[in-house]
């Protein structure tokens, strides 16, 4: 996936007064969101895997992507 996120001049120039390089503080804040999120997905199909007395297997990518979980977008249209 590629995402491409435009700052006006104010964004950038305010941007710029807290990270060296702008580009990668942003990619730094999205891995590390992504890395939060893949956490607790692992941790929730460990915790379902665990009531259902299974077994987990794979690497933490395979679990994500076998998990069956629901977007927050999903999420919100059912509140």
């Amino acid at each position: 996936m590629e995402y491409t996120i435009t700052l006006s001049e104010v964004q950038n120039k305010a941007l710029s007064h807290i990270a060296y390089d702008p580009q990668e503080w942003i990619e730094n804040a999205v891995f590390n969101q992504c890395r939060i999120a893949i956490d607790e997905i692992v941790q929730m199909e460990v915790d379902r895997i665990d009531e259902e007395n299974g077994e987990l297997f794979g690497t933490k990518e395979d679990i994500v992507m076998a998990a069956n979980i629901k977007s927050a977008a999903e999420r919100e249209l059912e509140e």
